[in-house]
């Protein structure tokens, strides 16, 4: 049992270094600092769910969900800096890995996603 367990941990731990590895070659993750110097001269794309942008977002931002982002990457200029956040990170890689396929090549991620963001925010209050 214990040998079936860590042949199942090794599979998924050499899984999550491949997919690390495939998202630092199409994308670069950004500090909070790095990312609010760069975002005026980038586009800037809040991957989360329409909701969650409304309640609050980065910004300057734009709201793309990561669950439209096949039918509406077009919407995305591939001759400008791509600056993607989600509340973490997860969203973010898997879009900066299309995003890449699709022909993007300045793909920068925010490493702390919004729940740790510092710079300045616009929240609707409805």
């Amino acid at each position: 049992m214990s040998i079936i367990l860590i042949i199942i941990l090794g599979v998924w731990l050499g899984y999550t270094l491949y997919q690390n590895a495939r998202v630092k070659k199409a994308a670069t993750y950004l500090s909070n600092d790095e990312f609010q110097k760069g975002m005026r001269k980038a586009q800037v794309i809040d991957l989360r769910e329409s909701k969650s942008f409304k309640d609050g977002h980065i910004l300057g931002a734009r709201n793309v969900p990561f669950s439209t982002i096949r039918n509406f990457y077009g919407q995305i200029r591939s001759d400008l800096p791509v600056y993607l956040y989600d509340q973490g990170k997860t969203m973010s890689k898997r879009a900066a890995l299309f995003l890449s396929k699709k022909g993007y090549r300045e793909i920068y991620i925010l490493k702390t996603g919004y729940q740790n963001w510092n710079g300045k925010e616009k929240k609707n209050n409805i």
